[in-house]
C-alpha cells in the first residue's frame, strides 16, 4: 500500500443538498472578497497612501487578529446556544455579511486625515470593525454552519470547494483590483467590493433555511464566559488532545505565512516592479493554478493519510522559498511560476488541516470552538508573523522614501524566512500517529 494512501474499501461520501453548496458557494466567494482586500491591499492602501513603514502595517494586522478571535470566541458561543426562528447560525450570518460590506466600502475614508499618526491610529481601528462584523460573520457563523451540515465524508471535498471560493474571491478581489485602482483609485475598489459583501448578506436571508430542531436549550449551558474558559482548560486540551495537536500545527504554518504575506504585493510592485495591473495579472494567473490543484485534490483529499500529506508539505515548501531568491527581475511567467507552486502547497495544506479539525470538533460546541481555532488560525500567526517579517525588512530591506515618509521596501528574504519557519511545524506530526491520519476513511467505511 502506498505511504499516502488508506484501503481501497468502498468510502461512502454523504450528499449535500443544492440550495446548501449555493448558499456555501455564496458565502464563501463573498466572505473571502473581503478578506483578500484586508489581507492584501489594506496593506499595500497603508503603504501607498499613509507611510512605507512596515510596522503600522504589523500593527493593524496584529489588532485584527485579536478582535478576530475575540470576536470569533463570543459569537462562536452565542451562536451555539441562540434559539431563534431563523435558526442558530443565520442571524449572524445574515447581519454580519451585511455590515461587514458597509464598513469595507467605508475603509479607504481614513485617508482624508492630514496628519500620518493619526491617519495610522484611525486605519487600525477601521480594521479592527471591519473585522468584528467579518469574524461574526465568516469565522464564527459560516464555518460553525458548515461543520453543522457536514461530516468526515465529505468534509474534504467541502474543504476543497470552500478552498476555491477562496482563491475565486481572490481572483475577484485581486484581479480586478489591481486595474480598478490604477483607473478609478482605491475608494472606487473598496465601494464595490463593499457592496458586494452587504448583497450577500440580504440574499443569505432570503435563501438560507436552516433547521431549528437541534438547537440546545439555553438552560443546560454554562455561562459563555465559564465556557469560553473551559476550552483552554487542561483537561479540555487533554480530552481533545489530537484537536489541540491540529491547532499548533496551524499556529506554526500561519506564523511561516504571516511573516511574507502581508508584504507580498508591496515586494511585487516596490522591489521587483511590478505595477497593479501587471500584480492582477499575476494574482489572476497564480490563483487559477491553485484553483485547480484545490479542486483536484479536494475531490481526492479523503484517500490520503493526512499525517503524511501534512509532513511532505513544508518540505517541498522549501522549493518555492528559494525560488523566491532566486527570482529578482519582473519577469512576470517565472514569478507566476513560483507564486504559484506556493500557494497550491498552501491549499493543500489548508484543505487536509480544516477537514481533519473539522472531524474533531467536540459535538453541541462546534460554535465555541470557532473561536480556539481562531486563537491558532489567526491571532497567534497574526500577532507574531507580521512582526518576523517586519524584522526582516528591515534588517535586509532597501532603504525607501515615499510621500516624504521614510520606510523599508520589502526583499525576498521574507519568502526565505517564512519558508524555513514552517519546517518548525513537521515536529508537531511526531505526536500523531499514522493511524489518526487515516481514521477519516474508516469513518467513511462505517457510514
Amino acid at each position: 500500500m502506498n505511504i499516502l494512501e488508506g484501503e481501497s474499501e468502498e468510502f461512502r461520501i454523504k450528499s449535500i443538498s443544492p440550495r446548501n453548496w449555493f448558499i456555501i458557494f455564496i458565502l464563501g466567494i463573498s466572505g473571502q472578497i473581503a478578506w483578500a482586500v484586508e489581507n492584501s491591499w489594506f496593506n499595500t492602501f497603508v503603504f501607498d497612501e499613509l507611510t512605507p513603514n512596515p510596522q503600522p502595517v504589523a500593527w493593524m494586522v496584529a489588532v485584527s487578529a485579536i478582535t478576530a478571535t475575540v470576536t470569533t470566541y463570543i459569537i462562536g458561543s452565542l451562536s451555539d446556544r441562540t434559539k431563534s426562528r431563523w435558526g442558530r447560525r443565520k442571524p449572524f450570518l445574515v447581519a454580519g455579511y451585511f455590515f461587514w460590506g458597509i464598513t469595507t466600502a467605508l475603509f479607504p475614508t481614513v485617508s482624508w486625515i492630514d496628519d500620518v499618526g493619526i491617519a495610522v491610529v484611525m486605519v487600525i481601528i477601521a480594521d479592527a470593525i471591519m473585522t468584528f462584523f467579518g469574524s461574526t460573520a465568516n469565522d464564527a457563523a459560516y464555518n460553525a454552519w458548515v461543520t453543522d451540515i457536514t461530516d468526515p465524508t465529505n468534509r474534504g471535498r467541502l474543504q476543497g470547494i470552500i478552498s476555491t471560493t477562496t482563491l475565486l474571491a481572490n481572483l475577484i478581489a485581486l484581479g480586478a483590483a489591481g486595474f480598478v485602482i490604477d483607473a478609478f483609485g482605491y475608494f472606487v475598489f473598496f465601494y464595490v467590493l463593499g457592496g458586494i459583501v452587504t448583497l450577500t448578506g440580504i440574499i443569505t436571508a432570503i435563501v438560507l433555511k436552516e433547521s431549528v430542531s437541534t438547537t440546545e436549550n439555553r438552560a443546560t449551558r454554562k455561562p459563555i464566559l465559564q465556557d469560553l474558559i473551559d476550552t483552554l482548560k487542561p483537561s479540555t486540551v487533554k480530552e481533545n488532545k489530537l484537536l489541540y495537536l491540529l491547532f499548533g500545527y496551524m499556529a506554526l504554518t500561519g506564523i511561516a505565512s504571516n511573516i511574507s504575506f502581508p508584504y507580498q504585493f508591496i515586494y511585487f510592485e516596490h522591489h521587483l516592479g511590478f505595477t497593479k495591473s501587471e500584480i492582477s495579472i499575476i494574482g489572476a494567473a497564480i490563483i487559477m493554478i491553485a484553483v485547480i490543484v484545490s479542486i483536484f485534490y479536494g475531490f481526492i483529499s479523503h484517500k490520503f493519510n493526512r499525517k503524511v500529506v501534512l509532513f511532505i508539505l513544508p518540505i517541498l515548501g522549501l522549493i518555492p522559498g528559494i525560488g523566491f531568491m532566486l527570482v529578482q527581475t519582473a519577469d512576470i511567467f517565472l514569478i507566476i511560476l513560483v507564486a504559484g507552486s506556493s500557494i497550491s502547497l498552501g491549499m493543500i495544506s489548508g484543505i487536509t488541516l480544516g477537514a481533519w479539525i473539522q472531524d474533531n470538533y467536540p459535538s453541541g460546541n462546534i460554535g465555541r470552538f470557532q473561536g480556539v481555532r481562531m486563537i491558532f488560525f489567526v491571532l497567534i500567526p497574526m500577532v507574531i508573523g507580521p512582526p518576523i517579517g517586519a524584522f526582516v525588512i528591515e534588517t535586509f530591506g532597501v532603504p525607501t522614501i515615499l510621500n516624504g515618509e521614510p520606510g523599508f521596501i520589502p526583499p525576498p528574504e521574507i519568502f526565505l524566512a517564512s519558508t524555513l519557519f514552517s519546517l518548525i511545524a513537521i515536529v508537531i506530526l511526531f505526536f500523531i500517529t499514522m493511524e489518526q491520519g487515516l481514521e477519516h476513511l474508516k469513518r467513511g467505511k462505517e457510514a
